[in-house]
């Protein structure tokens, strides 16, 4: 037997620390592979059918997601923001009043218009394709882990990885949109510093039910204890779900324009043309006058929660300067949300999908953007309230094309048609795609007109980069 000598034992030691130092094999040696890897992954967002239960969305399955990538949510703190419509609009509007009173602030939004990394950012910069593959890297291996039984969804890796980019750089503090639903959720697994739930609505009937309050009260699934809610004035009967949840919960819930003093005016200047300003008071703070940056009654309420839940941080002892919080509201600009991508002819793009939030669209293009007629075009998912979406179409469109979107759940543009007939006798055609949709409203459209496209995320993400290559 070989004797062991004092050298030779030291330079096994050395051998094993150098082993023990070697990194383990790159996952993704490029970008595309990674992303490519995520997409493999099942797509929630994407899928015709679906049941909305513990079996689909599994809150443990996504809590030993995190576990295994070193729990990268309890090391930040954060906001919640869950809602059916204007969840997107108050997160962003919350975010930049943060960073505009410089903090590191994190931003999760979903779903993307054009670019996946719109979901992540930083600062109100989106997280960079070398430091989604290195995140994809650490990410690989805990998620094959995992195995097939368990195996995260897309949205899951998503979450995560937001964490996880969040927590590597130390942000201050990260403003969390839900996806679907609230309960459920992926990013439920949080403990928030607040919560704030935006209006709420009929959407997602096949998954959270066809009434407001099976809808309310799955929102309200994101409810903790102690932790303080601000939610805007909701229809009676979902306002009833939400503040019998909060008691459950002992949550103290705080209602803008009731509990909170909050008012909102419509006005135009030859400054800012037509626009809205707000107010909001609480014991703690006041905002007056304030210009909303995005147009519509519907962004005006929504500020003002983002106002709220500002005013509400600083219990926690976040400090903020009133001009600062201004100058980030001025800041901000939103993609998809009443936004103009071409001029000549004029075509607007917003991601209304729900009754509600057609009915806001039409009223804020009535009220701030001149035109002589509106040609819209439209295609939405079938897992939407179409008829109550179609309604609400025909007291703004003086002409509808039905389209179709490239969403697996996209509606048949004829059956589309077919419905509104039935509701209403004003001109509508059918066409096979976004191209041929925009063909017909340009012969349709003169120098005054407007074209609007609406009724699904997945056909204004179409629209935007399909002008943006132009």
């Amino acid at each position: 037997m070989a004797k062991t000598t004092k050298k030779t034992k030291k330079k096994a030691q050395t051998s094993a620390s150098k082993t023990s130092r070697v990194k383990p094999k790159r996952a993704f040696s490029r970008y595309k592979q990674a992303i490519d890897y995520l997409f493999t992954k099942t797509d929630y967002e994407r899928q015709e059918y679906l049941r909305y239960n513990v079996t689909t969305f599994n809150l443990d399955r996504m809590k030993k997601l995190l576990s295994l990538v070193g729990n990268p949510h309890k090391k930040i703190s954060s906001v919640h923001i869950a809602g059916t419509k204007g969840k997107g609009s108050t997160a962003t509007m919350l975010a930049k009043m943060l960073e505009s009173n410089g903090y590191s602030v994190g931003l999760y939004t979903s779903p993307h218009l054009v670019h996946l990394h719109e979901r992540i950012r930083i600062d109100s910069t989106m997280i960079s394709d070398s430091e989604m593959l290195g995140l994809m890297n650490r990410i690989h291996a805990p998620v094959e882990k995992m195995g097939e039984k368990d195996a995260p969804t897309f949205f899951e890796i998503m979450t995560a990885l937001a964490f996880m980019y969040f927590a590597d750089k130390e942000v201050d503090i990260a403003v969390i949109e839900t996806g679907l639903g609230g309960r459920l959720d992926s990013t439920n697994v949080i403990k928030p510093k607040v919560i704030g739930i935006t209006s709420l609505s009929i959407d997602h009937q096949a998954q959270l039910g066809t009434t407001l309050d099976s809808i309310a009260r799955e929102k309200a699934g994101v409810f903790k204890k102690g932790i303080p809610v601000v939610t805007v004035q909701q229809d009676s009967i979902a306002m009833k779900v939400l503040k019998s949840e909060a008691l459950l919960v002992h949550a103290p819930l705080s209602v803008t324009g009731s509990d909170i003093d909050f008012s909102y005016r419509f006005e135009t200047s030859r400054e800012h043309g037509p626009h809205t300003r707000i107010c909001l008071t609480t014991p703690t703070s006041k905002f007056e006058h304030l210009r909303v940056p995005l147009h519509g009654k519907h962004q005006a309420i929504n500020c003002g929660l983002a106002l709220a839940m500002l005013d509400k941080l600083k219990a926690d002892g976040f400090k903020f300067d009133n001009e600062k919080v201004m100058k980030g509201l001025h800041e901000v600009s939103l993609l998809g949300r009443m936004e103009i991508i071409h001029e000549d002819p004029r075509i607007m793009i917003d991601g209304a999908h729900n009754a509600s939030s057609i009915r806001a669209l039409i009223h804020a293009i009535g009220q701030n953007i001149p035109y002589d007629s509106m040609v819209v075009i439209f295609g939405c998912n079938s897992d939407k309230d179409v008829p109550g979406m179609l309604e609400q179409l025909q007291y703004g469109a003086d002409k509808v094309i039905f389209t179709r979107s490239n969403s697996p759940k996209a509606m048949s543009p004829q059956d589309l048609a077919d419905i509104y007939s039935e509701i209403c006798s004003k001109m509508c055609q059918v066409s096979s795609s976004l191209g041929e949709a925009l063909q017909l409203a340009h012969s349709a459209v003169g120098r005054e007109d407007l074209i609007c496209i609406t009724g699904s995320f997945y056909l204004i993400g179409q629209a935007k980069t399909r002008f943006a290559k132009k």
